[in-house]
């Protein structure tokens, strides 16, 4: 138990870091260790917690650079789209879907690391349509920020709007699940309160020092990084299916 712990304060401080450099990355990195220890959908409710403390952390420091109207448009129904996923999660999430979201997460990678996704713009009922996709597939098999920070790197937004916005979409969809996680898995919550409670500090290191690490990164070269993160991110989720 004592080692789990240790690998928890590191995972969990690492991804607060990686969110704080990406805008997402906390459910990435904290779920699959989680799931050493729990059942995997009741992990899914669990990363919510440290997830929403990151978050929150991360809209506040970054709230002067959010792009208002990306935000009301795509995300407002992203948010839709993960209450939608969340209430459906225990029903539908299946292997096969995960295969696929990262398959989608590894396509997108690399669009974003070649460039071309600048072909891709995002405006009007597409923005909705993007953000309420992303937020309802995202909900699903409990992994919604890699496939946001995918389909905003459509919007042409600079790194600091860019996980500003992608921040603040995540704290909406984070408002719109956790109601339904804490009704359906209260009890495994109250239980894992301890490590939960680590988990959210680590977490909240993490997030602080990933800003220093976003000051320093170019602007030219901030959509590869994320783009490189977000294709890391569908090798090591296919990499999961196919092994576990």
């Amino acid at each position: 138990m004592i080692s789990f712990e240790l690998a928890l304060i590191c995972v969990a401080a690492l991804a607060g870091a990686v969110a704080s450099v990406c805008g997402f990355g906390i459910g990435s990195l904290l779920t699959p260790l989680l799931c050493l220890n729990f059942d995997p959908k009741i992990a899914v409710s669990l990363v919510a917690i440290p997830h929403f403390v990151g978050t929150a952390i991360r809209c506040w420091n970054h709230r002067s650079h959010i792009n208002r109207h990306v935000l009301l448009s795509f995300g407002a129904t992203s948010a839709a789209g993960g209450l939608i996923g969340a209430c459906l999660h225990n029903s539908i999430s299946s292997p096969l879907l995960l295969a696929f979201f990262g398959v989608i997460l590894i396509f997108s990678g690399i669009l974003g690391m070649t460039g071309w996704n600048k072909k891709l713009h995002f405006e009007g009922r597409w923005a909705w349509l993007a953000g309420a996709f992303s937020g309802a597939f995202g909900g699903l098999v409990g992994n919604q920020g890699g496939i946001r920070s995918a389909a905003l790197l459509a919007f042409d937004l600079d790194k600091n709007a860019f996980v500003a916005t992608a921040t603040a979409v995540g704290l909406l969809v984070d408002f719109a699940r956790i109601p339904i996680y804490l009704y359906s898995s209260f009890e495994d919550i109250r239980k894992a309160a301890p490590l939960l409670a680590v988990a959210s500090l680590s977490v909240a290191f993490g997030t602080l020092a990933g800003t220093l690490i976003l000051n320093k990164i170019p602007e030219q070269i901030f959509r590869r990084v994320v783009s490189a993160i977000i294709l890391g991110l569908g090798i090591w989720i296919l990499f999961q299916v196919t092994f576990h």
